[in-house]
């Protein structure tokens, strides 16, 4: 099974702006990890957006 390479792009995207890491560190995750954090970071914006 191959992972959608627009779907990997909008994952990579979102870490590296939230969590300003590098492309080559968020790509030598694990996959379940990385959507873990994608995960974690929208819980974070959600719980945000409702205390603002």
């Amino acid at each position: 099974m191959t992972y959608a390479t627009d779907r990997l792009h909008e994952e990579i995207a979102y870490v590296a702006y939230h969590f300003h890491w590098s492309m080559d560190d968020i790509l030598n995750l694990e996959h379940h990890d990385r959507r873990r954090f994608t995960e974690q970071i929208a819980s974070f914006v959600t719980r945000a957006g409702a205390e603002g």
